[in-house]
């Protein structure tokens, strides 16, 4: 079995997430989770910096999908267009990630060093979010609060698709981004 790769990144991510769920995130050691996915510690520490990282290892990747969503957006849109088309486009991300994320927020919600690390992963997201924009001609400014805005927007639907997965993700965050226009219309 191979002790490297993306196939001992996705088994010490699943260790993890099994180890987490059975005894809490507190109890589980990263010497654990290694031998739990049948790797060395060392392994671990190849593919994660610390134990909290194995929860959040998608982060770049959705970094990287939202700015070249950002950027492939039509010229026409408005800023809030444009985070709606970038949001949209990390929708089979998201879907393809809901075995992962759905144990991983209740492991978050029961952990406020881990909520601390979520704050901070939003505010690198809302940074490259506002910096795409920029790119596109976007005041700095606007960037920013439009960055802001989406982002919650966006957690607005991921927490909706959550709780009732039944329109699907795309579903509602169209839906979110329209109850944002209903709002800033009123």
């Amino acid at each position: 079995m191979p002790r490297s790769g993306e196939d001992a990144r996705r088994r010490l991510q699943d260790a993890a997430f099994e180890l987490i769920r059975e005894r809490g995130y507190d109890a589980v050691t990263t010497a654990e989770i290694a031998a739990r996915a049948g790797v060395t510690e060392r392994t671990f520490f190849r593919h994660f910096p610390d134990k909290r990282e194995v929860l959040f290892a998608g982060e770049e990747a959705f970094h990287t999908a939202l700015t070249d969503g950002v950027m492939a957006a039509p010229e026409a849109l408005n800023p809030m267009g444009v985070l709606l088309s970038a949001f949209r486009s990390t929708v089979p991300m998201f879907e393809a990630n809901r075995p992962f994320t759905e144990p991983m927020q209740t492991v978050i919600a029961r952990n406020a060093a881990l909520q601390e690390r979520v704050r901070t992963k939003t505010a690198g997201s809302i940074d490259a979010l506002a910096a795409a924009l920029r790119r596109r001609g976007v005041e700095d400014g606007l960037a920013e609060l439009a960055a802001q805005i989406g982002m919650s927007t966006f957690r607005h639907a991921v927490s909706a698709w959550l709780d009732d997965p039944a329109s699907g993700l795309d579903g509602r965050v169209t839906d979110a981004f329209n109850q944002l226009r209903g709002l800033a219309a009123s």
